[in-house]
């Protein structure tokens, strides 16, 4: 298990092509760039997360029917001072960082005063942004790092809080039809109130404003959503989007502030200072994009954990989204590398299995409709959404299907009405990655009228690839040890193939 999780990764400098089994069509030009953990491991050091890693970039380039990768980790401020220091001096959300024991009181008092109002991280490891011609690794912290596609050189250290009060943002921002990017992160503690903010980036800059400016710099406040508390909020790592609509779910899995703020001086993690809270519910605002509002009905479900929003369409006056959700938040303790090196399989049995689900929220609630009755009329989801006192409303999801993740959708069809999710399928095995149990899959629904009657998941493994056709097709990239959150989805009368890097 330590080979997969725990061991540093090499970089690939200079382009290498890979192998190709199978055919790729001639129409796929192009890059995909990805981004995941590298290097857990610094001098004597070692992360306790495996979500801590350094950020490893990859790239791979398609033409002429050909693939080449290359490999770069991201020279950010924590990476150049860990490895300067032949140590982990940064910390990072699973993994606090001390100061040298041989350091000064002087020096070890400041370390202890800078983690009481934290300055984090930017190990830019979770995925890959496009803001007007840019491209920026992002993180959930306030910081982004500028990259060179081509080369994966890394540039310019952004800073969100100099163009919007977030002291985190989600790393799965969306783009609107224009190209603008519309992102979420939290306002902690500002001017005396905690909230979520949803911000704007343009994709263009005014062309009076245009010489040497960026358009970060024209960011704007879209939308806020008040937390529910002032020095709990919620965790969240992305959120839904329509054309018209915002879904943002204020989920019971919660940053206490104060435990984080006294985090170094107790010895632990700002990681031990989330907790989830099974007693509470999960509350879903609706932001309607045209007012910049919230909608005044107030709609919740069950307590659960959502990681990912797979996609949400606007249907007969509901709005449905679908997500990925746990019952707990169980699959982050699964990934400390202790967990991940001993005993995993008993450590996997106690982690919650994820599913697809559906919600729907009745965008025109009936005022005279019943206490008890239910508000979604469509025929095309099992979801129900039931009406209670005090204009709240109780949604009850439908459950497509158990045991997948890291969800990608065709992005042409984000917002509307789908029919494709293409995912890993989930199955707690020692070595997730390890190829003859690297099965990828998505979810098709049979459709009868307008109702989905059947799921029916499509598996493939590298060592069927280059002999199965399949409707639509698909390219299945296999890199040693990479675990990164996106697939890539593929075009229609595409053929299967997989791509085997070194």
């Amino acid at each position: 298990m330590d080979v997969g999780f725990g061991r540093n990764k090499k970089e690939q400098l200079e382009p290498v092509r890979a192998r190709v089994t199978g055919k790729i069509p001639t129409w796929l030009q192009g890059m995909l760039l990805r981004n995941g953990p590298g290097m857990h491991t610094v001098g004597e050091t070692r992360y306790n997360h495996w979500f801590d890693g350094l950020a490893l970039l990859h790239s791979f380039t398609i033409r002429d029917g050909e693939v080449y990768y290359r490999s770069k980790y991201l020279r950010s401020d924590t990476y150049n001072a860990n490895v300067e220091a032949n140590r982990i001096v940064v910390s990072e959300f699973g993994t606090m960082a001390y100061p040298d024991p041989c350091k000064n009181i002087f020096s070890k008092a400041f370390s202890y005063l800078s983690h009481t109002i934290p300055d984090f991280t930017d190990n830019c490891l979770i995925n890959i942004m496009k803001c007007g011609e840019d491209f920026y690794a992002t993180t959930e912290t306030n910081y982004i790092r500028k990259i060179n596609p081509q080369t994966l050189e890394t540039l310019e250290k952004v800073d969100y809080r100099k163009y919007v009060a977030v002291n985190v943002a989600t790393s799965h921002p969306h783009y609107d039809a224009a190209g603008n990017v519309l992102n979420m992160g939290t306002s902690i503690v500002d001017k005396g109130k905690t909230k979520y903010v949803i911000f704007k980036i343009p994709a263009t800059v005014p062309e009076d404003r245009k010489k040497g400016k960026s358009p970060l710099k024209h960011t704007e406040v879209f939308c806020s959503i008040p937390s529910r508390s002032l020095l709990s909020p919620s965790y969240y790592h992305s959120f839904g989007f329509t054309e018209n609509y915002i879904i943002f779910l204020e989920q019971p899995f919660k940053l206490d502030i104060l435990k984080m703020a006294t985090a170094y001086i107790r010895g632990v993690t700002w990681a031990s200072c989330l907790a989830f809270h099974r007693e509470d519910k999960t509350y879903i605002h609706i932001v309607d994009q045209r007012t910049r509002k919230p909608m005044p009905t107030k709609f919740y479900t069950d307590p659960m954990v959502v990681f990912h929003h797979v996609n949400a369409y606007e249907e007969d006056g509901c709005l449905l989204f679908d997500v990925v959700a746990y019952e707990d938040s169980s699959l982050y303790q699964l990934f400390y590398l202790a967990n991940l090196n001993q005993d995993f399989e008993e450590h996997s049995r106690l982690t919650s299995v994820p599913v697809l689900r559906r919600f729907a929220v009745p965008l025109h609630a009936a005022q005279d409709a019943e206490v008890g009755s239910n508000l979604i009329k469509l025929t095309s989801t099992t979801a129900r959404a039931l009406k209670e006192k005090d204009n709240q409303v109780y949604c009850q999801p439908e459950l497509l299907y158990e045991g997948l993740e890291l969800p990608r959708i065709n992005y042409a069809h984000n917002g509307k009405r789908y029919r494709y999710v293409f995912a890993a399928e989930v199955q707690w095995s020692p070595i997730p990655t390890k190829r003859q149990s690297c099965a990828t899959m998505w979810w098709t629904p049979r459709i009868k009228g307008n109702r989905p009657t059947q799921c029916l998941p499509s598996r493939i493994s590298p060592s069927q690839a280059e002999r199965v056709e399949l409707k639509l097709g698909r390219l299945i990239f296999f890199v040693k040890i990479l675990f990164v959150e996106h697939l890539l989805y593929p075009r229609d009368n595409a053929k299967c193939c997989a791509v085997t890097c070194p």
